[in-house]
């Protein structure tokens, strides 16, 4: 497991190593937090220390950075992430019952990640599909039509899968 966080961080050495060679390359800092998160699945504390340090960035600019865009995820996350949309299409056509029963389902609130690191809970303003309202959308697949019996039939089929792997 040690060996494999210390590949992950010589892969993002590389990676920043090669943006430090360009021109403005401050500007690189979104692009090697992705690859930070790609790598490691969030952003630890040692991860944007040696960010930090090896693109000479004060730290809390890097945090200021990080913090702002929601795509960062500054604690480990599931792996399954949920994200119910609560824009208004979806609110009107319930998607506060279907929050509900995730969260009941899940024991989480949104922001936290169940104790077996298995599902995410997130909220979505808009997730594009309106028609189908109200939709969640798990990972990168969108789910619509649904109702707190569906939306809990679904969350176990996810368990299910989960097991089998």
């Amino acid at each position: 497991m040690v060996e494999m966080a210390q590949e992950k961080m010589d892969e993002l050495r590389t990676f920043i190593a090669a943006c430090m060679q360009k021109e403005y390359s401050d500007s690189y800092l979104i692009a090697v937090l992705h690859k930070a998160q790609e790598l490691f699945g969030y952003l630890p504390v040692e991860v944007m220390d040696e960010v930090a340090q090896r693109m000479n960035i004060p730290t809390a600019h890097l945090w200021g950075v990080a913090t702002f865009y929601h795509y960062f995820n500054l604690k480990p996350i599931g792996k399954y992430v949920i994200s119910v949309c609560l824009g208004t299409a979806c609110y009107v056509k319930g998607a506060t019952e279907v929050l509900e029963a995730i969260k009941r389902e899940l024991g989480v609130e949104i922001g936290q990640t169940t104790a077996d690191n298995l599902f995410t809970l997130h909220e979505a303003r808009c997730l594009g599909a309106c028609g189908i309202a109200p939709v969640i959308m798990i990972n990168d697949k969108i789910y619509g039509e649904l109702d707190a019996k569906k939306v809990v039939a679904l969350i176990n089929q996810y368990r299910k899968t989960a097991q089998v792997a």
